[in-house]
């Protein structure tokens, strides 16, 4: 699976010079855009070189071994240069073709015909109908379409957060939102139509990918079931899933995409609750909650203690919090009583309002407290970003957290806007939203949860691959 994200010859097949040539876009990323330092060539049916890589008519006339070959021609002749492929020893192949299962029956006859082939030759095909891979650490990248000004958002700094994807769409507006997080990628990946390499395939991948800490998905159903299920339950790193088909007009639109059948959304939802994967509600969770895994240790229990200079967000992060699953810690007459020698506090029980008149020492204080208190799990801090103190204390509670072994997901109640540009400057995990924040902590708790379920029964039965109901009847639809 390594060749796909570090291959050192790649060959563009339908690249070439014509006005608006996709594959073109590809090979100038490569040999213009990027430091790849890899043989890139281009087949197309002139012979022509493309952005200063050689180009030839056919994939068996080039004299080089090749690693990986890239197909964006029209769907009619991808199998013959498939074929090409297996002739010349190439077995790893993205087809970013689409008109293949997800165009009706001329389409599903053409990926019948790729999957033989691909069978005969031993060929791992990523595709089709897919966008193809990047890899941030090398600059590997054949996403087609691709400008300067993107290649430097998508691959100008690595990160930690790999990606599996069906959808090109999803891809760009995830990398695109990084600009101004804290958090980067690492790899991803577009699955496409997923034919042969699927979700499982790729999360065995990640979960032994040194680079990569935190996993995210866009899938549109799931093609074998029992494999994804077997898989997952072997990852111990987060996996954040975004998945369509909660309704009948998702599973249609998730059809007429990727021909992905969306399976059962209940039964879904039960599998990743024993796999210990996390349901995330929107793409935008995709980009913003990885961040609680980079940036902070795990939440270890449920008891979240509040504090903020805004009395209003106390009522609100305290409803959230317990419309979450997690709970607002009770902090004990002494506890309370070592906050209230810290300064002008307002009120010392959880929520703590902290008042508008606080001095540095008294937030690094005030931290100390919370973080040493076996009453308290985890922070969520809502201090207004008012004056430039508050943010040089918010990265000092970063390093505290870190010391004590306990998390925070800060929120800082002013214009989004202004809290994307002190997170961009300053590099601090701010969420965007009360919402975001307590969601944050949340699935942090959940994954530490699951982390020791797994743990446990690894333990107690390391032969046994027990299911439960709702899990079989996915692995039967799947079948």
């Amino acid at each position: 699976m390594d060749k796909f994200f570090n291959p050192t010859s790649v060959v563009v097949i339908g690249a070439s010079n014509s006005p608006f040539n996709l594959g073109a876009t590809i090979c100038r990323a490569l040999n213009e855009f990027s430091p790849y330092p890899g043989k890139v060539y281009a087949v197309n049916r002139k012979g022509e070189d493309v952005h200063g890589c050689p180009g030839f008519t056919r994939v068996t006339d080039i004299p080089d071994n090749v690693d990986l070959a890239v197909v964006i021609a029209p769907s009619a002749v991808v199998p013959a240069f498939l074929e090409q492929c297996g002739e010349k020893g190439i077995r790893h192949v993205v087809i970013e073709s689409s008109g293949f299962s997800e165009a009706g029956e001329q389409g599903k006859a053409l990926q019948g015909k790729i999957d033989g082939i691909r069978s005969r030759y031993g060929i791992r095909v990523m595709g089709p109908n897919c966008l193809g891979v990047l890899n941030t650490e090398n600059k590997f990248c054949c996403f087609y379409g691709i400008q300067k000004e993107d290649f430097e958002i998508f691959a100008g700094e690595s990160g930690e957060v790999s990606y599996i994807i069906q959808s090109g769409g999803i891809v760009v507006i995830v990398l695109e939102s990084f600009r101004t997080d804290v958090v980067k990628a690492a790899k991803i990946v577009s699955i496409g139509n997923k034919s042969d390499i699927d979700e499982a395939d790729m999360l065995e991948y990640f979960e032994n990918d040194p680079k990569t800490k935190v996993i995210g998905m866009y899938i549109e159903n799931v093609t074998k079931g029992r494999k994804f299920l077997e898989t997952a339950r072997r990852v111990t790193k987060p996996v954040l899933v975004f998945k369509v088909g909660r309704t009948q007009e998702g599973v249609r639109a998730a059809l007429s995409h990727t021909a992905g059948m969306a399976n059962n959304d209940l039964i879904f939802d039960a599998a990743c609750r024993q796999a210990g994967i996390i349901r995330v509600h929107s793409v935008a969770e995709l980009h913003a909650l990885p961040k609680i895994f980079t940036h902070m240790p795990p939440l270890k229990g449920p008891r979240i203690a509040v504090f903020t200079n805004s009395g209003a967000f106390g009522g609100i992060t305290a409803d959230l919090l317990v419309q979450s699953g997690l709970s607002m810690a009770r902090l004990s007459p002494e506890t309370q009583e070592r906050l209230a020698r810290t300064g002008q506090i307002f009120n010392v029980k959880n929520p703590i309002d902290l008042g508008p008149a606080l001095s540095m020492q008294t937030f690094l204080e005030i931290f100390d407290i919370l973080l040493s208190s076996g009453e308290v799990d985890g922070l969520l801090p809502v201090p207004s970003l008012w004056h430039p103190m508050v943010i040089d204390a918010v990265m000092e509670l970063v390093k505290k957290c870190h010391e004590y072994g306990k998390p925070a997901a800060i929120y800082t109640p002013n214009a989004v806007a202004k809290t994307i540009s002190y997170r961009s400057t300053y590099g601090v995990p701010l969420f965007e939203s009360p919402e975001e924040a307590v969601r944050a902590l949340a699935v942090s708790y959940r994954h530490h949860r699951a982390c020791v379920v797994k743990e446990e029964a690894k333990r107690m039965q390391p032969h046994a691959h027990g299911m439960s109901a709702p899990s079989r009847e996915l692995l039967e639809e799947s079948a």
